[in-house]
């Protein structure tokens, strides 16, 4: 998780990142909750591979008192200019810097597939008390709309040889349930643009490919989408286990 090139890339999107990038639904949290057992206002909670803190600032707000873990320093940087009063480790998930037995969850949220299972998995187990909750969540396009099936299939092509072995892959097995919520956002055409342009994939291109495809991609959504606006829909898979 620390050393990739590639999750090192995102240090010089940050500030890009935390713009474009989507949050997630508030059922999502009451999820997590109802399959916990127990409630995140006052639990402690280890966000790991906060990034820029989107899922951590969600965390936060439902009272948790939550430390982020965060390897990349342009990252972390943007975390920390964001939500000042949220504890902040640079750590990955494969050397968790926390105490053991000491959190009530320990969270991933779009990062799981930065770890290596067989390490990341035994350290969130280590750092959990007993009866604590293992969570990991992730938004992936709903390819039920058409649109969107249509460009995800455009990305598969175009960045083939960049695709991550692990993108979308949860923990799956006896002690994991799973749920999966769906939802959207409206935002202009530039900021779902820009949303994609912060995947990793384009990031390692180089602006000047990447901006060729994205540029195509603006002329194909301006006809789609006259008024300048879409709607960005999604699935959350989550998975979580107790402790």
């Amino acid at each position: 998780m620390t050393g990739s090139p590639r999750a090192r890339s995102f240090d010089l999107a940050a500030d890009r990142y935390a713009a474009n990038r989507p949050s997630y639904p508030p059922a999502l949290l009451d999820a997590v909750e109802e399959l916990a057992g127990h409630r995140l206002g006052g639990a402690l909670v280890a966000d790991v591979g906060a990034g820029t803190g989107i899922a951590t600032a969600l965390l936060h707000a439902r009272g948790a008192r939550v430390v982020a873990v965060e390897p990349g320093a342009g990252m972390a940087a943007e975390l920390r200019r964001r939500l000042p009063g949220v504890g902040l480790v640079r750590g990955d998930g494969d050397r968790l810097p926390l105490a053991s037995g000491a959190f009530d969850f320990v969270t991933y949220a779009q990062a799981w597939h930065w770890t290596d299972p067989r390490r990341s998995v035994p350290e969130a187990l280590r750092v959990l008390r007993p009866g604590g909750a293992f969570a990991l969540w992730r938004n992936e396009p709903d390819v039920s709309v058409p649109w969107i099936a249509a460009e995800q299939d455009r990305l598969r092509g175009f960045l083939a040889a960049l695709s991550h072995p692990r993108a979308g892959r949860l923990p799956e097995g006896p002690g994991f349930t799973e749920r999966r919520l769906t939802w959207s956002r409206r935002v202009p055409v530039e900021v779902h643009l820009a949303n994609l342009g912060t995947q990793s994939a384009f990031l390692m291109l180089g602006p000047e490919r990447a901006d060729a495809f994205l540029g195509t991609e603006r002329e194909r959504l301006a006809r789609l989408f006259p008024d300048g606006v879409v709607e960005e829909r999604y699935v959350v898979n989550l998975v979580l286990a107790l402790r």
